[in-house]
């Protein structure tokens, strides 16, 4: 019996066409590459991390893990001032940036966000069908708060932004969040501080003044727990009820016994993470004084890569040049970026041997 013949995507759900995934750093299965592409930290986690993983593994792995995940919500909150019930977990914060997304900003109204930022928040209106307003950053690639005002606090769904800014490192003034705060008091301004501990400033401790503040962090970088997939939300507890009731309608256990054992276990160990993020802000100081020898204009960076451009030769050719010779960055061919790499901050001996590369590449393109 002959069957039906039609395209393979009159499967689809019609949102699915309409998608256009965000695209992850490459991850090459390459030997002895210089990986300064996905902003992974260069230091492994605590010892104390790996203990506790283990022994989680030793332990109860046939049954389900705590819904809640209490253990880590209360070692969260403890590290920042909070309540418990203040604390939202999630399988990485791309997750916990999902269920914000699905939560707080399908209004049928445009949703605020730079127009240089985090790629994947874009994928996300896409994902809930939510409309999407850019509001340029600066010529100095800054945020100008002034350029979100709105007469109609509501005509908005909301503002995200990337604080410091992914992917030009740049970190905005906590008294300018709170000026962002401010301007929509009805909607929800949500503060992506993927980066946070690398120089910038917090917007949790204002989380108490501001009921509309959703404040999201990642124990991937200054935790060097990218392969975990632990990410959290802080803010009061209306919008975490909120982000509960989603995650509850989607996946009632994200976290796996060994993300919530190994995630406590990385706030227990403060020492660790002060000795390794400082690390990483040295190396980083290091290598911008070495690409400013090299002729390159960096933008200041409160995070964990730095962005920069050299202004005689093309980004795209220094990136492909340097994968040539092992070292890989990240390109985006986007516009007012295109010119731009990102670099992440590798430990000593990885700066090093990227500024040895980037002079060979220089030399053999002049």
């Amino acid at each position: 019996m002959k069957q039906n013949s039609c395209p393979e995507t009159s499967f689809y759900s019609p949102v699915v066409s309409r998608l256009v995934p965000y695209v992850p750093g490459e991850q090459p299965k390459i030997d002895k590459l210089v990986k300064l592409n996905t902003n992974e930290n260069p230091y492994p986690p605590s010892p104390r991390v790996i203990a506790a993983i283990q022994l989680a593994a030793q332990q109860g792995l046939q049954l389900y893990p705590d819904p809640e995940s209490t253990a880590l919500r209360q070692a969260i909150a403890a590290h920042h001032g909070l309540a418990a019930h203040q604390v939202f977990l999630g399988n990485g914060s791309d997750e916990v940036l999902a269920h914000a997304f699905c939560a707080f900003f399908q209004h049928g109204c445009p949703l605020l966000m730079p127009d240089i930022s985090y790629s994947f928040y874009k994928v996300y209106c896409g994902l809930f069908n939510i409309p999407v307003e850019m509001v340029p950053l600066t010529e100095a690639m800054c945020l100008d708060v002034s350029a979100y005002a709105r007469t109609d606090g509501t005509s908005v769904a909301g503002v995200v932004i990337a604080n410091p800014n992914a992917p030009t490192g740049v970190g905005l003034p906590l008294q300018q969040v709170e000026r962002l705060l401010r301007l929509h008091p009805q909607r929800v301004v949500l503060v992506d501080e993927a980066y946070v501990d690398f120089g910038g400033d917090s917007a949790i401790p204002l989380i108490a003044q501001y009921p509309n503040l959703l404040v999201v962090h990642t124990l991937s970088k200054s935790r060097s727990l990218a392969g975990l997939r632990v990410g959290f939300a802080c803010g009061q507890a209306h919008l975490i009820d909120a982000l509960e009731r989603v995650k509850n309608s989607f996946n009632s256990y994200p976290l796996d016994r060994l993300a919530i054992a190994g995630g406590v276990a990385a706030f227990e160990d403060q020492a660790w993470f002060e000795q390794t993020r400082r690390a990483v802000m040295s190396s980083r100081e290091g290598l911008v004084l070495a690409l400013e020898d090299l002729g390159f204009k960096v933008l200041p960076s409160q995070a964990n890569f730095v962005f920069a451009r050299h202004p005689h030769h093309d980004a795209a050719a220094i990136a492909g040049a340097l994968r040539a010779r092992g070292v890989l960055v990240r390109h985006f061919k986007l516009p007012r970026i295109e010119q731009y790499l990102r670099i992440s901050i590798g430990t000593p001996a990885h700066c090093d041997a990227l500024v040895q590369a980037l002079g060979s590449v220089l030399a053999a393109l002049a």
